[in-house]
């Protein structure tokens, strides 16, 4: 029988041809299915156990929660819920210091508690948002890294795809984990903040509130604009209300607060706006199933390489030699970041999760950690990634939107790239800022 590399075990020669079809620019689902069937085929286990496997992995109650996610938010986009949404928060921001940019940063916040999804975050609220903060006299580029950063911290806030799956993997509680990082991301959302002066000498104050789009109510005195936008926008800002109070009051469970997202959004679209169609319906149902199947394809052939992992006991040898690398605990919690930190760089968050999770978790069992803190470390980490070239999809995103190179959008993003190393820095090594909401009983 063929070896990839003689002498090495085939679940290390899955891994590294792994690497090498990400190198060859294969699809990373892709990448997964051939290198973990090649592991396979090597061990000697019939590849007809592939598809039960497969079966196994996508089977998922909590996996349900992606598709409806992802459809709610490509909803609200659609729908004109959004655009609402930033008008509103445009008359209530627009006249302070930092103007749009300020906006920018709150919309974003705002819509990782709709969407959980950076990528679709960026392609919903993007193109209004950058038009209007150029306006507001910010460089274009800036812009677009703003919405990135912002977008790519929808993997953070909840309700969050992200955690999601980070829940099924490591078997913890998704409702305690969404509780968890509401203050990390709010805390990630403020230290954006910081960088606007940089950008916009002066404070940056606006010059009218009519710079991201002419507003309806135009030329009336500030507090009737305010509350005729605040009612206008009224059951679009009342989506995270619905699905965050829903799951913590107990009447629904996160993965059914996803449906019941879907089906707020399309009432309101269809019932109080009135902007639903059978046309808008229809491009939003094929958008969601095209970003849902991208992410359920990695789900599906994540299922087979972990297979192998377990069976070939990668999980220990890896832990092993992470555990051994020191006795210092925080030495060990740096490696894990900055392994997290590259892996983010090359591959999608989905994708480091199922291949790095199982074998930190023995190590944050082994060690004590809090599982729920560390989940809310691993989406920061990876919420970095979304705008860390060479792969930050975000980035990918802004410059289609924009119609800006890459490297200029990445330019662009870098001040808040720095800025989020720090947030990174903080939370983990303050704990209690993800801990805080859960109460002493956690």
């Amino acid at each position: 029988m063929y070896d990839l590399v003689p002498g090495l075990p085939a679940g290390t020669e899955m891994v590294i041809l792994f690497f090498l079809l990400l190198a060859l620019r294969v699809p990373v689902a892709f990448s997964l299915g051939l290198s973990a069937l090649y592991a396979m085929w090597q061990i000697g286990f019939g590849l007809e156990l592939a598809g039960d496997l497969i079966a196994t992995g996508i089977t998922k109650f909590s996996l349900l929660a992606i598709p409806f996610f992802i459809l709610a938010g490509t909803l609200m986009g659609s729908l004109g819920i959004a655009e609402r949404m930033i008008r509103f928060f445009r008359v209530l921001i627009g006249a302070t210091p930092g103007g749009m940019g300020v906006v920018g940063t709150v919309v974003c916040l705002f819509w990782g508690a709709v969407s959980g999804s950076g990528p679709a975050s960026v392609a919903a609220i993007g193109p209004m948002i950058i038009k209007g903060m150029v306006e507001d006299g910010y460089p274009k580029p800036y812009a677009a890294g703003l919405v990135c950063t912002g977008a790519a911290l929808s993997i953070v806030i909840p309700p969050s795809i992200g955690l999601v799956i980070y829940g099924v993997i490591a078997e913890t509680s998704i409702s305690k984990l969404f509780l968890a990082a509401i203050l990390p991301g709010l805390f990630m959302g403020l230290i954006m903040l910081l960088t606007l002066p940089l950008a916009k000498p002066g404070g940056g104050r606006s010059a009218t509130l009519e710079a991201l789009s002419p507003a309806p109510h135009a030329g009336r005195p500030y507090l009737v604009q305010l509350w005729l936008s605040f009612k206008d926008s009224f059951w679009g800002l009342m989506t995270p209300v619905v699905i965050l109070g829903g799951i913590y009051s107990g009447i629904f469970t996160p993965t059914e607060a996803a449906l019941v997202a879907t089906v707020y959004a399309l009432l309101v679209g269809g019932l109080i706006y009135r902007t639903l169609t059978f046309r808008g319906l229809y491009d939003s149902l094929s958008n969601a199933a095209a970003s849902s199947a991208t992410v359920m394809l990695v789900v599906a052939y994540a299922s087979l390489f972990g297979w192998v992992v377990t069976v070939e006991d990668l999980v220990g040898s890896y832990s092993g030699a992470l555990l051994g690398l020191s006795g210092n605990e925080m030495t060990i919690l740096l490696v894990i970041m900055l392994i997290l930190l590259i892996a983010g760089m090359f591959m999608d968050a989905v994708t480091v999760m199922f291949i790095c999770l199982p074998i930190f978790l023995p190590v944050v069992r082994e060690l004590g950690w809090d599982p729920v803190w560390f989940g809310v470390l691993v989406m920061v980490n990876l919420a970095i990634g979304l705008i860390t070239p060479p792969v930050g999809i975000n980035l990918y995103v802004a410059a289609n939107v924009t119609r800006l190179p890459i490297e200029r959008v990445a330019r662009g993003a870098t001040p808040f790239l720095l800025v989020c190393l720090v947030g990174l820095v903080v939370i983990a090594f303050v704990p209690q800022l993800s801990l805080a909401l859960l109460g002493p009983a956690n």
